[in-house]
């Protein structure tokens, strides 16, 4: 049984506001160098994470693959233990974690299964605009309601014809007196069958040349309003108990006191989210490419070729060390990107590089791992193949592995000119 409770779990962030975040600071330790080191309650929770994930987590990860059905006793789990809406703010009755720490949990979660990971920080992804731009009565209610019982929300934004072009979003919102009447269609939306509320883009500006830093607006639209229809559930290639589906929004009526910050910065809201969620997704890709080299390191070691194990054949050896290296520089890459949000810098640069990076290491590990298991790797007996088909959409989701290039290229030039 796992032995730290919520309540503990909010004594641990108490202990944690009292220190500073010592992995990847500028402080100089006894030896006169930079610490890469944890915090002791930092560690705790990080510990909390690895228990619930390699218990609780890893042993239904199968049959949920299987299956689809949507994870809600973990949320549950997750949700009594503070290992979900971690970065809510105290003020709300969150734990407040910072961006590090919810890395640190959310690599954990997904060396489990990144489906369930999935379905957790897809909150966070939803909450993120209230968090950045919502007022004060928005985040009491909408936040708040996620601390009182075990909830999910979604962010709203994709569209049939809209992924990577956020600017081509076509749901509309029309102002009528103290109301917005919301039109339109969302797709890939994750945790969409779920949510208890969903944060929409929508398109304001009657101008259709606006440019879309004046041309959208953020609504916060709850589930069980009139005219909100939730469409099937879709069956992916991974991350199968990952609910994900499309949304139909049709003469929604949204009053004005949900508009998150104000009419046509919506774009500017949608886009700061990512700022601060790309670090975890790149944490989560990182724990599935973890699980893969832990898995390929077992089973080389067990499997003989030629009278020795292949792990000592050197072609299996040489796939090992270079998963090794992909992933311990993306791990140090999703750490930068956190760190810079906890220091309260501009992070686009490096949450893009780690969420680039990170992806294309998942991807490598797991096919590199199904290589080692060979005939194995390819049978849905073995875990390596579900790792393999969870990795792709890690270079799709929350921008895809080509968008980070273009954001990574532009800053760059940017810095150079």
């Amino acid at each position: 049984m796992l032995a730290i409770t919520k309540s503990k779990a909010i004594l641990l962030r108490n202990s944690c506001c009292k220190a500073t975040v010592r992995c990847l600071t500028s402080s100089v330790n006894a030896a006169g160098g930079f610490c890469f080191d944890f915090t002791a309650e930092q560690k705790e929770f990080q510990g909390l994470a690895r228990k619930f994930a390699r218990e609780e987590v890893l042993p239904k990860a199968a049959e949920l693959d299987k299956t689809g059905e949507y994870p809600w006793a973990l949320i549950k789990k997750a949700w009594e233990l503070g290992l979900i809406n971690t970065h809510i703010p105290q003020k709300y009755g969150g734990l407040g974690l910072n961006s590090l720490e919810n890395c640190m949990i959310t690599e954990e979660i997904a060396y489990g299964c990144t489906g369930v990971q999935t379905a957790i920080e897809a909150n966070s992804l939803g909450q993120m605009p209230v968090i950045l731009a919502g007022n004060e009565e928005q985040k009491k209610k909408y936040l708040g309601r996620m601390i009182e019982e075990p909830l999910v929300c979604s962010y709203g934004v994709t569209e049939p014809g809209a992924g990577s072009d956020v600017a081509g979003v076509r749901t509309r919102a029309v102002k009528h007196g103290d109301e917005y009447i919301l039109n339109g269609e969302k797709m890939w939306i994750t945790n969409g069958g779920h949510a208890n509320w969903f944060f929409v883009l929508a398109r304001t500006a009657s101008d259709a040349k606006a440019s879309a830093g004046k041309a959208f607006t953020g609504f916060i639209v709850e589930r069980d309003w009139a005219g909100v229809t939730l469409g099937k559930k879709e069956w992916n290639m991974g991350q199968r108990c990952s609910d994900t589906r499309g949304i139909t929004f049709e003469d929604v009526r949204v009053p004005k006191e949900n508009v998150i910050g104000e009419e046509g910065i919506g774009f500017k809201i949608a886009m700061g989210a990512f700022d601060k969620t790309r670090p975890p997704v790149a944490a989560g890709a990182v724990g599935l490419a973890q699980r893969a080299l832990d898995e390929a390191t077992k089973y080389s070691l067990e499997r003989h070729t030629f009278g020795k194990p292949i792990a000592e054949h050197q072609a299996v050896a040489f796939m090992l060390a270079d998963m090794a290296i992909g992933i311990e520089t993306s791990r140090l890459a999703y750490l930068k990107a956190a760190w810079m949000v906890d220091s309260g810098h501009r992070n686009t640069y490096y949450a893009s590089i780690a969420k680039a990076i990170s992806a294309d290491v998942a991807n490598k590990s797991a096919a590199d791992a199904v290589q080692i298991f060979g005939g194995n790797g390819f049978n849905s007996e073995y875990p390596v193949e579900k790792l393999m088909r969870d990795a792709k959409i890690y270079q799709i989701y929350e921008g895809t592995s080509q968008i980070q290039r273009v954001i990574i290229s532009r800053e760059l030039l940017a810095k150079a000119k």
